[in-house]
């Protein structure tokens, strides 16, 4: 009696379960997305197949599969299969863990596959009662995380793993997400709906689960068919519009703006494209590219202002990154401009493609090796740290080429002091 109360019990929490959960795919065929690892004939998937995986940490952002991936290989293995959550595990638990994989391997002959979900959170002490098992190969590790093993990972366990990355979820599969969702909740969608629906996931699976089975809890008490307005209950925000002709003409809108020096302006856009769910990463990449294209010598530190923006998004991660994004759009926009990197790249990119042999000058080549000397190599070249002016007015380019110029400052910011100083250092009294 017992049993069937239980049997019964699991069965209605399985019905009250979340979307997400009721869909948890069984079998690596039924995971969408992660083809680059999943797919047929692809390493992961080999190993998976054949029982032969190793010690493993999976690395993406929420919602792209990490623990799926981990229940299916539970499902699939023939070793034993335990599962700890570094945020409620102990060293205790661990060692435990390791106790019985060392009981099972000998009186079995058994092996073991730990799943430690967010191992990231595991300190040090938790991680070095781990590195033995690990290290001797009583048992595969899988971890899960979502911040970058490099910098909160153990060495050692990095070291003794195989790394393998899970991108945010493409528009295909998502899309197949929700159909599977739509299908299991036996209601409809309007393709606004689910565009919406798609668009503002930022690529996570279970974001998109849990919305729509909010969703079409609510349409099932109101039109029986899921709409945008729907999804926008479920998100607890308004639909923007963002298709793929906004994609371009607002981060053409954003550049510009900060090109025309325009930080209100820039800030808007930059929040237009982060509340439609544009990549962080792909704003931030832009960034880096006007700093150089738009900013340039005007503004030296544009560049590791930009760059530090970048790092800031691939290691804090949104939403906490949106303060460096911020103070990168400012910065740049309120930076002096120049565009003289730009013609200058233009310039030197046609002189080198144009006619001539663009023969390196005898004086400038290796002369490392032993028989360079003896071929002129480096004859005649004057090291400018000998020289008081810390500079020597000697040949760098072939003939066809000496004498062309390519960069020509601005009157900009930093850019024309620079000069001014660059010129004066080469002046015979100088």
């Amino acid at each position: 009696m017992t049993d069937l109360f239980a049997a019964a019990a699991e069965e209605q929490q399985a019905k009250r379960a979340p979307l997400a959960d009721r869909l948890r795919p069984m079998r690596l065929d039924d995971i969408v997305g992660q083809q680059h690892l999943l797919g047929e004939g692809r390493p992961l998937r080999s190993l998976i197949e054949t029982d032969t995986l190793g010690s493993v940490i999976f690395w993406g952002p929420p919602g792209t599969g990490k623990t799926t991936l981990a229940k299916v290989i539970a499902r699939t293995t023939e070793r034993s299969f335990e599962s700890l959550s570094a945020v409620s595990a102990s060293v205790k638990d661990v060692r435990e863990v390791l106790k019985r994989a060392q009981d099972r391997l000998g009186q079995q002959g058994q092996g073991t596959i730990l799943f430690l979900d967010e191992v990231h959170r595991f300190n040090k002490s938790q991680q070095d009662a781990l590195l033995p098992g690990v290290e001797s190969g009583l048992i595969s590790l899988i971890g899960a995380t979502t911040e970058n093993p490099s910098f909160e990972v153990n060495a050692a366990l990095r070291s003794r793993s195989t790394l393998f990355r899970l991108n945010m979820l493409e528009e295909d599969a998502l899309r197949q997400l929700v159909a599977r969702g739509l299908q299991a909740e036996s209601i409809g969608a309007d393709d606004d709906a689910v565009q919406l629906l798609v668009d503002r996931s930022a690529g996570d699976g279970r974001q998109v689960l849990t919305a729509l089975g909010v969703a079409a809890a609510i349409a099932k008490r109101d039109t029986g068919r899921v709409s945008e307005q729907h999804i926008e209950a479920a998100l607890g925000t308004k639909a923007i519009r963002y298709g793929v002709d906004d994609h371009y003409d607002v981060i053409s809108a954003f550049i510009k703006s900060i090109r025309g020096s325009d930080a209100d302006a820039g800030l808007y856009w930059l929040y237009r494209m982060l509340d439609a769910g544009e990549s962080a990463r792909f704003i931030a990449r832009r960034l880096v590219i006007l700093a150089s294209e738009d900013v340039g010598m005007a503004d030296p530190m544009s560049l590791v202002i930009a760059n530090a923006a970048a790092q800031a998004v691939e290691f804090v991660g949104l939403p906490e990154a949106e303060f460096n994004l911020t103070q990168a759009v400012v910065h740049l926009a309120t930076a002096p401009k120049s565009g003289s990197l730009t013609t200058a790249r233009a310039a030197a990119k046609a002189a080198a493609q144009s006619a001539g042999t663009g023969e390196v000058p005898t004086h400038l080549r290796d002369a490392h090796y032993a028989s360079a000397k003896g071929l002129g190599h480096g004859v005649g070249y004057r090291l400018p740290h000998k020289d008081p002016r810390g500079w020597v007015d000697q040949q760098y380019r072939p003939p066809e080429a000496e004498g062309e110029v390519y960069y020509t400052p601005s009157e900009h910011g930093a850019e024309p002091a620079r000069w001014e100083r660059w010129k004066q250092e080469r002046t015979p009294d100088a």
